[in-house]
């Protein structure tokens, strides 16, 4: 038997995790108005090596869903739509600069690396907020967004909750940490 690569699923993995998308997929239908789960089954299949990320954003706790087709390309886009910030990707800074600049209790792991691994990218401030347009997420933790580069040359990393009725972002250094911060992130299939 050929030895399966790292990101590869074992078939009852795979079924599992189709089963989890579809049942998410069905129970929260305001969030893919007018898309169908046999056409974003379709495109699953012909892209098998992106169920591995999906693996990877559901068993960190995100809870991934479908909120978005790109006509242009065909794609459909999945976010983390876990009711709070992923448990699986919380405690971590921004990114690798970030951990290596604090010199002593440093966490295991950056939202940019970990999202690296996983093969998926942080959601935008954008992106954050269409997300909070299908529902209501963070309203006890906190997300770290992409940082746009200016901001992120200076030190600095942004972060977002729902609080007050209102999406906020803020800021912070890029080497921070907190157990109620983690990150959302995106995979197009």
């Amino acid at each position: 038997m050929a030895k399966k690569s790292a990101q590869q699923l074992t078939v009852a993995t795979r079924n599992e995790l189709l089963e989890t998308l579809q049942t998410r997929f069905l129970k929260n239908a305001k969030r893919h108005k007018g898309v169908e789960w046999s056409d974003v089954l379709r495109r699953l299949q012909a892209h098998p090596e992106k169920l591995w990320s999906l693996n990877e954003m559901e068993i960190t706790g995100g809870e991934p869903d479908v909120v978005g087709h790109d006509k242009s390309t065909d794609e459909f886009i999945f976010v983390d739509c876990s009711a709070e910030s992923p448990s699986g990707r919380r405690s971590l800074c921004y990114d690798r600069k970030g951990l290596e600049s604090r010199k002593e209790h440093r966490p295991e792991n950056t939202a940019i690396d970990m999202a690296t691994a996983m093969g998926v990218e942080l959601l935008t401030e954008a992106q954050y907020r269409d997300l909070q347009k299908l529902g209501r997420f963070d309203t006890k933790t906190s997300s770290w967004l992409l940082t746009p580069p200016p901001i992120r040359d200076l030190g600095g990393a942004i972060f977002a909750d729902f609080r007050y009725g209102t999406v906020f972002v803020y800021h912070n250094g890029a080497q921070s940490y907190y157990g109620s911060r983690g990150f959302r992130s995106t995979l197009r299939v």
